[in-house]
């Protein structure tokens, strides 16, 4: 089945809009542009058929798609999976990951966001504001409070690179401690040297944090995908006003 969550299309531009999936074939479309980037592109072990990837969760998730109006190619993707849907198959794909008794006791609604990828040729671009457009949208008509999902680190020898982008992340967006979630399996180097600050940040998780979401603890390897995973928050009501607006502002819903 593909989860019937309503959203309405959203068309942003002359060249890039975002919609939700409505059919099989769209949410495969999503599956096809997340083998080429994940499998093809990072060399993740992946679960499904060749060209495909797919896993347990995507019949439960809504998937959020943005293409390029001038060729109808899926360019952008990812998948939001609510809190009742998350009820329906008995856990958030995060829990494969991290204990998450501190999230799941906060009050309110929760979205999980994840697989979220971008074609190639579309990085530097709009694409990843297109797509938080869209989510964005998601959020506001189905009221929900927080938002929450792993965004990737690069590992780097011994994990160096992802433990000195932690250096960073702990200075700069650390969730109080009552949000904090443990790893399932942690890093094999968990510290470097506080001045190796010559890490960037992954352009979606930089995004996530100029937003306003923290980072809630140390990362968890994922051999499958060869990153190291953080588990970011998003708390709605605390959207950093200077970027939340410039998204809202700038495409309508």
């Amino acid at each position: 089945m593909v989860a019937s969550v309503s959203a309405s299309t959203t068309k942003r531009g002359e060249r890039l809009y975002v919609e939700i999936a409505t059919s099989r074939a769209a949410v495969r479309e999503a599956q096809a542009l997340r083998y080429r980037v994940f499998g093809e592109e990072m060399g993740a072990q992946l679960k499904g058929e060749p060209g495909y990837d797919h896993d347990e969760f995507d019949d439960y998730c809504q998937h959020l798609l943005v293409r390029d109006s001038r060729t109808g190619r899926v360019v952008g993707c990812t998948r939001l999976l609510t809190d009742t849907s998350a009820q329906q198959i008995g856990r958030f794909y995060s829990e494969g990951e991290f204990d998450l008794s501190a999230i799941k006791r906060l009050n309110g609604r929760l979205l999980e966001v994840g697989r979220t990828c971008i074609a190639t040729e579309f990085r530097q671009g709009p694409a990843i504001a297109v797509l938080w457009s869209g989510l964005a949208g998601f959020i506001q008509i189905h009221g929900f409070d927080y938002l929450f999902g792993c965004a990737s680190l690069p590992l780097g020898e011994y994990d160096l690179q992802a433990a000195a982008i932690m250096n960073r992340l702990r200075r700069q967006a650390l969730a109080p401690e009552e949000y904090r979630v443990k790893p399932r399996l942690p890093l094999l180097t968990t510290q470097v040297a506080d001045e190796v600050l010559d890490a960037p940040l992954p352009p979606l998780l930089r995004t996530y944090i100029r937003l306003g979401a923290k980072v809630c603890g140390e990362p968890c390897r994922d051999p499958d995908f060869g990153v190291a995973d953080v588990l970011i928050l998003l708390n709605i009501d605390q959207l950093n006003p200077a970027y939340s607006r410039h998204f809202l502002e700038r495409y309508e819903f």
